[in-house]
C-alpha cells in the first residue's frame, strides 16, 4: 500500500537516498561542531559551512528529482517541507560556529565560557545522538518500521536540552567570575547557546513532521 501511495519508481528510490544522505550529512555536522568544542578549535569550526554547502547542493538536487515526477502530487511539498525544517538546523549550526569563533579569542573565553563548557558539550554530544535518531525515523517511514518510538526519544531528549539550557543559564547568572562586561559580549554569549541549544529545537520539529506525514499514509 505504502509503494503505491509513493510511487515506487527509479525516481523515488533515488530522491530517498539523496534525503538519507542530506540527514547524513546533518549528522556530520553535528559531529563536527561536537568535535570543536571538545578541541577547542577555531579552524574546525569552518566544517560547519563546507557540511552546509554540501547540504546545499544536495538540497536542489532532491528538490529537482521530486519536481521530475518523484513520488505522488500531494506528497511532494510534504518532502520539500521536510527538507526545509531540516535545513534551519545547518543556519543555527553556523551561527554558533561563528560565535564560537569570537568567544575563542576573547576573555569570554576564559571568564565565562569554561564555566558552562560541560553543559554546552552535553547538548552538543546530544543534538548527535538525535540526529542518527531522525535518520532511523527516516527510513522507518519507508520500511514501516515504528516511527512513534523513535519520535517519543527525540522529544525525551529534546527535554533533556531544555532542563541544560537552564542549568547553564543559572549558572552564568550566578557566576562571580564570568565577567561580560558589555552588551554585545551578553549577545554573543546567549547568540551562541541559543544557536545551539536550536539544534535539537529544529530536529524535534522534523521528527514530529515525520510522525505527522506517517500517519497521513497509513
Amino acid at each position: 500500500m505504502l509503494e503505491k501511495l509513493l510511487g515506487g519508481g527509479k525516481l523515488e528510490k533515488k530522491a530517498i537516498t539523496q534525503i538519507q544522505e542530506y540527514l547524513k550529512t546533518l549528522c556530520a555536522a553535528t559531529e563536527c561542531l561536537k568535535e570543536t568544542l571538545l578541541q577547542e578549535s577555531f579552524e574546525q569550526t569552518y566544517c560547519i559551512e563546507n557540511f552546509e554547502r554540501e547540504a546545499d547542493s544536495l538540497k536542489r538536487e532532491i528538490i529537482g528529482i521530486i519536481y521530475e515526477g518523484a513520488f505522488l502530487p500531494y506528497i511532494r511539498p510534504n518532502l520539500c517541507n521536510f527538507i526545509e525544517i531540516v535545513e534551519k538546523a545547518f543556519d543555527h549550526m553556523k551561527v554558533c560556529a561563528f560565535e564560537y569563533r569570537y568567544i575563542l579569542n576573547s576573555d569570554l573565553y576564559g571568564l565565562t565560557y569554561k564555566n558552562i563548557e560541560e553543559e554546552c558539550l552535553r547538548i552538543a554530544h546530544i543534538n548527535v545522538e538525535m540526529c542518527q535518531i531522525l535518520i532511523k525515523s527516516f527510513e522507518a517511514l519507508w520500511t514501516k518500521d515504528n516511527i512513534r518510538e523513535k519520535n517519543l526519544a527525540i522529544r525525551i531528549l529534546e527535554k533533556k536540552v531544555d532542563e541544560i539550557k537552564l542549568e547553564l543559564t543559572e549558572k552564568i547568572r550566578n557566576c562571580k567570575l564570568c565577567k561580560i562586561t558589555n552588551y554585545w559580549e551578553g549577545k554573543i554569549m546567549s547568540d551562541f547557546v541559543d544557536a545551539l541549544v536550536s539544534v535539537s529545537d529544529v530536529i524535534e520539529d522534523a521528527s514530529d513532521y515525520l510522525y505527522l506525514l506517517d500517519l497521513s499514509l497509513r
